[in-house]
């Protein structure tokens, strides 16, 4: 079962985001029938498509493999596949797409494919549940559809609109960009502010005058160089009582009537509404999808139920594992902490179910956890999943310090408990930093995993080094040996003395001599297997400081 309404069709698609993000290249531009969902076709792993899906084909540019891919996705129901500018629309594509009865879209160049995902599901969905069923207004207007608000405003003050959040990101965007000018429609493309142009409004202190102004606040034209032309904006800050949600901007030919900045003015009590409607639905979905998955999770009297509701019953699934790489923001305060785990959580969420339309995904405590029905055979699903948590974090980037982790495939409710502990064991490792990794296995790290659990009980029993261990760690203390030192390089090497010598920068001659002060001094004898065994297992267990003595 889906957890998102779709609201809109491919006609409100084009109507909404064509001549900015999207351009129809061929077919039927409004066709029966709503978008189910927003789909990235892989090449390589071909998702199972939902009925009505709007296809991204990002990659995909030789008329061959399009015309292949038409035909794959009629059979299959899809509603439209956008591919990248300029698109070779030959005979062979054009039959396709006809035989299909699949629509073709044009993604304008400079426009990222993440920015249009997002868009396009902004546009076509909203949370269900919290909601009546019967269509909710505001204003008459769909309630939380920023970009038919967006239109409504740009028809008062006729002029180009956009809707932006605190951060000056584009929330939504109205018709008529291309009377814009060029800034304009960089921003939406970007779906930021430039910052060479926020720069610009920052030391001209226009930020400042929104944020203490309710009154629309008039913009002289920025000009980006010779021959380049700019168009006045006027901008007006959204505020809910003292908190501030964003801003909507319009690019006009010059100052507003004061009829029209007091249409401006009223305008901007409607989006505040719409934006708080958007912002709790939002809240209310990530709570009905936590309960969901954490109940699934646990793999009580309740999962059945709960991946019912989920639409992933009945099936081999993987359960995987997000987090914040806490070493890496030591120093944020806990409200930073919070809000970027809250970014990270719906960034993957947003990654997995572009991967699988099935998949779910929610935020549990600081750990984002998704479930990811299995495609192909059980065997090798953990290398697939490596690959997509692989490729999340290269998306993601060094913004957020992020450590991800697979369990094992869970073929029935009982094994999900288990799958899940799993993850959190190696998400566990991962935070300990001994592997400099940030996707983890449980099948490839469960030897850490328990070393990290022998520590523990060792810090439990409060437990020190005895023995040999001892002797030679006292004789560290007096004499600056190094025969600590000396013994875990023999042992890492396997008894290899050039490696083990080369490892601690020291010539093999005076590894050689350390290593047999270290079984006199230990009174150990390291030919026996079971004495390197324990010599070893208190050197990690035990954790014992391996560097050189000062």
């Amino acid at each position: 079962m889906s957890t998102t309404r779709p609201c809109a069709n491919l006609g409100r698609v084009v109507d909404d985001l064509g001549a900015t993000l999207l351009e129809l290249v061929h077919g039927d531009p409004d066709p029966p029938g709503e978008i189910s969902a927003v789909v990235f076709h892989d090449p390589l792993d071909q998702p199972v498509l939902p009925s009505r899906a709007l296809v991204l084909g990002v990659g995909m540019e030789a008329p061959r493999d399009v015309a292949a891919l038409l035909r794959t996705l009629g059979r299959q129901d899809a509603a439209a596949l956008v591919l990248r500018e300029p698109v070779l629309l030959t005979d062979e594509v054009r039959a396709a797409a006809d035989e299909a009865a699949v629509t073709v879209l044009g993604l304008r160049r400079g426009a990222p494919w993440g920015h249009l995902s997002e868009m396009l599901r902004s546009l076509l969905t909203q949370s269900p549940g919290a909601w009546p069923a019967e269509e909710e207004s505001l204003g008459g207007l769909p309630a939380g559809d920023l970009f038919a608000v967006a239109n409504a405003i740009a028809a008062l003050l006729d002029a180009p609109i956009t809707i932006e959040d605190r951060n000056s990101r584009v929330l939504a965007f109205s018709g008529r960009q291309d009377e814009a000018d060029p800034s304009r429609v960089e921003t939406i493309l970007g779906r930021q502010v430039p910052e060479r142009f926020a720069r610009v409004l920052h030391d001209r202190g226009i930020f400042r005058e929104l944020l203490r102004s309710d009154q629309p606040v008039y913009i002289e034209p920025i000009t980006d160089g010779p021959g380049e032309f700019s168009l006045p904006r006027v901008a007006i800050t959204v505020r809910a009582g003292d908190e501030m949600l964003g801003s909507v901007w319009a690019a006009v030919p010059d100052r507003l009537s004061d009829e029209r900045n007091e249409a401006l003015r009223e305008s901007a009590k409607l989006v505040a509404l719409h934006m708080l409607r958007v912002r709790a639905g939002a809240d209310v979905q990530r709570r009905m999808r936590a309960d969901l998955l954490s109940d699934a999770l646990e793999g009580g009297l309740g999962a059945g139920e709960a991946l019912e509701r989920l639409g992933l019953s009945n099936q081999p699934l993987l359960v995987l594992g997000v987090a914040l790489d806490e070493r890496g923001v030591h120093d944020s305060d806990g409200a930073t902490m919070v809000h970027d785990r809250q970014r990270l959580s719906d960034a993957f969420a947003m990654h997995l179910s572009a991967t699988h339309p099935r998949s779910a995904a929610a935020a549990i405590g600081a750990v984002t956890y998704g479930l990811l029905p299995t495609a192909g055979p059980v065997d090798k699903a953990a290398t697939r999943a490596v690959r997509i948590l692989q490729e999340f974090l290269d998306r993601v980037g060094d913004r957020l310090p992020t450590i991800t982790a697979v369990g094992p495939v869970a073929l029935d409710l009982a094994e999900m408990a288990h799958s899940r502990s799993c993850v959190d064991r190696v998400l566990r490792v991962l935070r300990n930093g001994r592997l400099h990794r940030r996707v983890g296995r449980f099948d490839e790290l469960q030897g850490e995993e328990l070393m990290l659990d022998l520590r523990d009980l060792a810090m439990a029993r409060s437990e020190k080094p005895m023995g040999a261990l001892a002797r030679l760690i006292d004789y560290d203390r007096r004499h600056r040996g190094n025969l600590v030192q000396t013994l875990d390089a023999w042992l890492n090497a396997f008894g290899d003395v050039a490696a083990a010598s080369e490892s601690v920068d020291a010539h093999q001659n005076t590894f050689r001599y350390r290593l047999r002060r270290v079984t006199e001094v230990a009174q150990c004898d390291l030919s026996n297997p079971d004495q390197r065994f324990g010599l070893m297992l208190q050197l990690r267990a035990l954790a014992v400081d391996t560097s050189p003595t000062p």
